[in-house]
């Protein structure tokens, strides 16, 4: 059976009209002859939406029920039994009703279309997994239903229903999406033009991404290797030299004259493993790239050329950008440069040579590893000495060995030479020998005069074949080097990378390897002088150490970030090892970083708190310290009015009622104020030896309907040790929390229990309960469970009840209730000797 295929219209944001698209689509094809049904609508009571219903088939829905309440969802059985052709289900992200088959409607759509069924369906930008914490920083609202990219990108057909956020917004105002007494707090809400601008761009690159995909796998699967410039996209390669500041800037310039325009920066490291350019020139590049809003990518390669253009095609790049030859113009005659065959290989790819003030040797040389001193003077001693002690031991022979055992000897000394000293060792070692040869054993002996021709050309070919291979051998031995230096450097880093990961401190950790490692006396990390000329020692192993001491001249320093370096006390760093420091410093610049990033995040999380408590409390006193507010001046009016003569009776309940807002309003600006010292730690308990049996029938009968509240105490569970005001704020708000939850005629239950030097207060209920996950949460303040805008109160009271209770030396918690509902659980300390 042939897999069904899967449409979706997808929105910014509810009203845009992705299930108006949805219904005309099934009416068009139902036009066409096709059996379309509707499996779901939601039509949210919009009676355009309803209307368009009007003429297509609608499955029943099922009922389920649970707890008490009875929910509607899909019939997923009735429709895999009707099979059409067509199935419209509307919200793909929505979760289904406990006890139905699967708990995601994705997962009802991955069935039917497993059974062949065609289905189009919808979804917001807001409801994909990946961007849920992306649409949570910019609305401020947790979405809870979410649906998995991979569902939405294996759709065989995205449509985007797309409203700008101004027309959404007028459409709002006419009533045509919510509620008219839901219309004020929406647009000032999560209908924001800001919001709803950031969310359709959300919506719009989500889906460019996506085509893009889709034509890469269209160029994929045709074998298309041409680059299609359906995107500025700009490759800027990248050497690690001074010069690549310029490049990524002309790069991103060139990427910002087109709209949609993508920055890449590539840098080829070698596959043979030999160091490449200094770690913190790397790391500033790649901090300047994402600066400019750009990526940086690492590939490897021994064609630098081929390369960049196989990174260019690969993400169908249609512009290069790479700088002038670092090299020398003679040079360039014997071999072209990267950038010459960089513009042979483009093909239709553009490419921008960019020249600097480093192009063509000027300016700058790449360091050139050398042999070690040492090395290079045992070989100059051994081009001196060698071919006179190889003479001497040839003359020592009975019989003349003639050139052509000669010859190969001195040659063989040459290597020797090379091997031992280098390039320079191995030239006059080559023009000492062919001298010692000329002078002793090319006739006539004992001149430099030649009489055979092809002695002359002999002793030539020797010369020049002793250079060339001194040349190959210095070349090998200078990469060999480089070899074991980079080698040596990436184990280093690699145990330094390994050690820090697994450290609380990162820093000391650093300094103290730095010690190790370099053999200082002492390592810091200097804030460098500000414009008062004052620095600052960040962090250092040696408490003793002072700014002095840093500031003495001749010290290793490398530089960490823009204001930090890293200085080595007692130590002398040679010109091998400084790439090796330079990468310690990068890692002090990261953990500094690291920090700065950490105290910005407190920071803003802080600021997010208060911001989202402030919205919260501002949204509590328009609508909850309103409704109390009202009711007190809906009865003062009443009994004030001189056109209605009420009753003793009706005077009395109105008075009630004008007590019983009163209440209320006192009841939520206490619980404001006792957030509000709890925050600020201004609230200081007073304990001391409290009878139960004196405070929970006190709670009891503060509460509302104290007729539904049982209460019992355990015979050693009646003192604990408390502040008696703050424990009967505490209660009360426990207690009228689950009566908020509990429907009559069932009853809250109140009892005691001591556990060790411990007294719990159980306070029972049997309502819907809360899933363990969400358990924490209604202790936070402004959270209702469910966020539901009914009842009473700003979601303060179990937040309250929390601080109170800590601040005595106790606490509360919540767990199920044996049989369903909730227990919250006050714990405090028992009183002594009770």
């Amino acid at each position: 059976m042939a897999r069904g295929r899967l449409r979706i219209y997808l929105g910014a944001a509810p009203g845009v009209g992705k299930t108006v698209a949805m219904l005309d689509e099934g009416h068009r094809r139902l036009d066409r002859g096709t059996d379309v049904v509707v499996g779901l609508v939601e039509t949210h009571d919009r009676r355009n939406t309803l209307a368009l219903t009007e003429g297509l088939e609608v499955v029943p829905r099922a009922r389920v029920s649970h707890r008490g309440t009875v929910l509607e969802e899909m019939d997923l059985d009735r429709l895999l039994e009707r099979r059409p052709q067509v199935a419209l289900v509307d919200e793909l992200a929505h979760t289904n009703a406990p006890g139905s088959r699967h708990e995601k409607r994705w997962e009802d759509i991955e069935e039917l279309l497993e059974a062949g069924i065609d289905v189009i369906s919808t979804v917001n930008i807001q409801h994909l997994e990946s961007l849920n914490d992306v649409v949570t920083s910019i609305t401020g609202i947790v979405q809870r239903e979410t649906v998995p990219d991979a569902v939405v990108r294996a759709a065989d057909q995205i449509e985007l229903v797309d409203m700008s956020p101004e027309a959404l917004r007028r459409r709002m105002a006419h009533g045509n999406i919510y509620a008219p007494e839901k219309v004020d707090a929406a647009l000032a809400n999560y209908f924001r033009v800001g919001n709803l601008s950031a969310l359709r761009e959300l919506a719009l690159l989500w889906l460019a991404d996506r085509v893009d995909e889709g034509l890469g796998k269209y160029r994929a699967d045709h074998g298309i290797d041409a680059t299609w410039p359906t995107r500025e996209r700009v490759v800027v390669a990248i050497s690690g030299g001074p010069e690549g500041e310029v490049l990524l800037r002309r790069g991103a310039r060139i990427a910002a004259r087109g709209a949609g325009g993508e920055l890449l920066a590539v840098h080829v490291a070698r596959t043979d493993g030999l160091a490449g350019p200094a770690l913190p020139d790397l790391v500033a590049l790649r901090r300047l790239t994402a600066e400019l809003g750009g990526s940086f990518h690492t590939v490897t390669g021994d064609d630098l050329a081929e390369a960049v253009l196989d990174f260019a095609r690969g993400v169908n790049a249609s512009q290069v950008v790479i700088g002038s030859s670092r090299r020398a113009r003679w040079r360039t005659l014997l071999s072209p440069s990267t950038t010459e065959e960089v513009i042979t290989g483009s093909g239709d790819v553009d490419v921008h040579v960019v020249t600097h003030r480093f192009a063509a040797g000027r300016g700058w040389r790449a360091p050139r590893a050398g042999l070690p001193q040492r090395r290079k003077r045992l070989g100059y001693g051994l081009a001196v000495l060698g071919p006179f002690v190889l003479t001497e031991l040839l003359a020592a022979l009975p019989e003349d060995p003639g050139l052509p055992l000669t010859v190969p000897l001195f040659l063989l000394l040459a290597v020797l030479i090379a091997l031992l000293g280098g390039m320079g060792p191995a030239l006059v070692g080559a023009v000492a020998s062919s001298m010692f040869l000329n002078w002793f054993f090319t006739p006539p002996v004992g001149g430099f005069t030649i009489s055979a021709p092809e002695n002359a050309i002999a002793l030539t070919i020797f010369v020049l074949v002793a250079a060339a291979v001194a040349w190959v051998v210095d070349r090998s031995a200078r990469r060999a080097d480089r070899a074991l230096r980079a080698q040596a450097e990436a184990a280093s880093l690699a145990e330094l990378s390994h050690t820090l990961l697994g450290s609380t401190d990162q820093m000391a950790l650093l300094l103290q390897q730095a010690l190790d490692m370099f053999g200082a006396r002492a390592a810091a990390v200097v804030r460098r002088p500000d414009a008062h000329h004052r620095m600052e020692i960040v962090s250092t192993t040696d408490p003793a150490l002072t700014l002095e001491d840093v500031r003495a001249p001749g010290l290793p320093v490398e530089e960490a970030d823009d204001e930090h370096d890293l200085v080595l006390v007692g130590a002398a760093v040679p010109a091998g090892r400084q790439r090796l420091l330079a990468a310690f410093a990068a890692h002090a610049g990261a953990i500094l970083q690291r920090r700065a990033l950490q105290a910005s995040a407190g920071e803003a999380a802080a600021l997010a708190r208060d911001n989202s408590a402030r919205t919260a409390l501002l949204s509590a006193v328009s609508h909850d310290l309103r409704t109390p507010l009202a009711g007190i001046k809906a009865a003062i009016g009443s009994l004030r009015s001189s056109e209605v003569t009420f009753s003793p009776e009706d005077e009395a309940e109105l008075e009630a009622a004008i007590e019983d807002s009163a209440d209320r309003l006192d009841a939520l600006i206490g619980n404001l104020l006792d957030m509000s010292r709890l925050q600020a730690g201004a609230l200081v308990a007073h304990p001391r030896t409290v009878d139960l049996g004196e405070v929970v029938p006190g709670v009891v009968a503060a509460v509302p309907e104290p007729d539904r509240v049982l209460w019992d105490l355990g015979p050693d569970a009646r003192s604990v040790t408390a502040d008696s005001g703050l424990l009967d704020r505490v209660l009360g708000n426990v207690v009228e929390n689950a009566l908020r939850h509990q429907q009559p005629p069932w009853r809250v239950r109140v009892s005691t229990s001591r556990l060790g030097d411990r007294v719990q207060i159980r306070v029972c209920d049997t309502g819907p309960g809360v899933p363990e996950s969400e358990r924490e949460r209604i202790f936070l303040p402004f959270q209702r469970h469910g966020d539901a805008p009914a009842g009473d109160g700003v979601g303060l009271g179990l937040a309250v009840a929390r601080g109170l209770a800590e601040a005595m030396g106790g606490s509360v918690s919540a767990e199920d209730t044996p049989g369903g509902g909730l227990t919250v659980v006050v714990e405090l300390p028992a009183a002594e000797g009770a």
